[in-house]
């Protein structure tokens, strides 16, 4: 059993083996025959010269394939730029300038004058009037009355009696003593003495002087105060015009103005105050001060101790028991009913009517015409010319030179370097195999290269 499964490892791994492309002299040709010519599979044979005639044959062959190479071209390029230039020209300007002008306005001058206006106005009078009124009313009467009401009260009653009861109470003693105590006192002792003092002392002096004493006198005076100053409407002459459609001369008012005029002046008098200084002799009494010097007593007290020996006396008190018996009183408590009657009131109400009489007041109007005056203003107008003055103004041109910048552009030529890509013929040599006999077909080795690929050892 052994030995029969070495055999059928060995023969599967032979049958592996054949489906693979290899020389026909491997594993003794085993694996495969169709390559090898027929002269050489004879069973009696050199094995080394099939061997020699069974394997392929190559030879050099030269393609042209294309490369792509880059490669670096300059090329020339133009930029727009902008610069200023400065363009001189001229223009004109216009100045104002102001020449005076006269013109002549009508002023308009109002003047507010009076009129009286008689007017009727009803005026109206009030009159207060009574009238009687008699009205019922009803009047309320009350009344009181009372009913009886019986009921029961709890009346105590109270007893005293009484019990005896002992108790026992302490009795104090009293005994009085003295001892000895001894005490110290003082005494007092008064001295008078004397100090010197000094005092200051006004004293009363008496002088004579001449005082101004400021008086004076009225006096009336006459002045003359002028007139006010007040408006006075003044009309100019008049003077005659020749009328052109009638040829005849016509008569012009002139003017009229207001001026200034003064009124005369009146007389005024016054009195006036008019002040004088008079000397007078006056006496004045002033204090003078003085320095004296006298005795002034002061007491000195001194306290002196004395030592003394007194009786004080003092209480002890001692107690002694004692029994005694006293009567307590107590009271008792028993409720006794009662009966009692009391009156209670209540109201009645009734009413009565009366007839009552009242006054009434109303108002009464009548009306009264009356007759008013009342001044009502109006407006006249008059123009006055007046001559003025204005500036009028008015344009001058002049020619100015100035200077302003103008854009202009320009082409600028630069040089730019452009990287670009272009295919290279190159001749490429590989070696192909070739089959001895020609009706024996040879596989090929390796797929013949395309255009497209670039071979190996291929300079770029």
């Amino acid at each position: 059993m052994r030995h029969l499964s070495w055999i059928i490892a060995l023969t599967a791994t032979m049958f592996a083996m054949v489906g693979s492309v290899a020389d026909a002299g491997l594993f003794c040709g085993a694996c495969k025959y169709r390559n090898c010519p027929k002269d050489c599979c004879e069973p009696t044979g050199d094995y080394c010269a099939a061997r020699e005639c069974c394997a392929p044959q190559y030879k050099t062959v030269k393609e042209t394939v294309w490369c792509t190479q880059e490669y670096t071209e300059c090329h020339t390029v133009y930029d727009t730029c902008c610069y200023q230039v400065p363009v001189t020209c001229q223009k004109i300007v216009y100045d104002t300038c102001y020449r005076d002008e006269c013109y002549t306005t009508c002023r308009p001058v109002q003047t507010t004058c009076y009129k009286d206006v008689c007017y009727t106005v009803r005026k109206p009078c009030y009159q207060t009037c009574y009238r009687t009124v008699c009205c019922k009313i009803r009047k309320p009467v009350y009344q009181t009355c009372y009913r009886c009401v019986n009921y029961t009260v709890c009346r105590p009653v109270y007893s005293t009696c009484y019990r005896d009861e002992c108790y026992t109470i302490r009795k104090p003693c009293y005994q009085t003593c003295y001892r000895d105590v001894c005490c110290t006192t003082y005494k007092s002792q008064f001295t008078t003495c004397y100090r010197d003092v000094c005092q200051s002392v006004c004293r009363p002096v008496t002088e004579t002087k001449c005082v101004p004493v400021q008086c004076g006198e009225w006096k009336t005076v006459t002045e003359c105060v002028p007139g006010p100053i007040v408006d006075r409407c003044v009309q100019d002459p008049g003077t005659f015009v020749m009328d052109e459609s009638g040829c005849c001369p016509v008569f012009k008012p002139g003017c009229c103005r207001i001026e200034k005029v003064q009124c005369p002046p009146r007389t005024v008098c016054k009195r006036v105050w008019c002040p004088k200084t008079v000397m007078t002799q006056q006496t004045c009494t002033r204090m003078v001060q003085e320095t004296r010097t006298c005795k002034v007593p002061y007491t000195v007290c001194q306290q002196i101790p004395c030592t003394t020996v007194k009786k004080v006396p003092y209480t002890t008190c001692s107690y002694t028991c004692q029994t005694c018996t006293r009567r307590v009183p107590y009271t008792t408590c028993c409720m006794v009913r009662e009966c009692r009657t009391k009156q209670v009131p209540y109201t009645t109400c009734s009413y009565v009517e009366q007839c009552v009489t009242k006054q009434v007041p109303y108002t009464t109007c009548s009306w009264t015409c009356q007759t008013c005056t009342r001044k009502v203003p109006y407006t006249t107008c008059h123009y006055v010319k007046e001559c003025h003055t204005r500036k009028v103004p008015y344009c001058v041109p002049r020619t100015v030179c100035e200077t302003r910048m103008v854009t202009k552009t320009k082409c600028v030529p630069r040089t730019v370097q452009v990287v670009k890509s272009r295919c290279v013929p190159k001749t490429v040599c590989r070696q192909v195999p070739v089959c001895a006999d020609p009706c024996v077909a040879a596989e090929p080795a390796c797929a013949a290269p395309t255009a497209c690929a670039a071979p190996t050892g291929c300079v770029q």
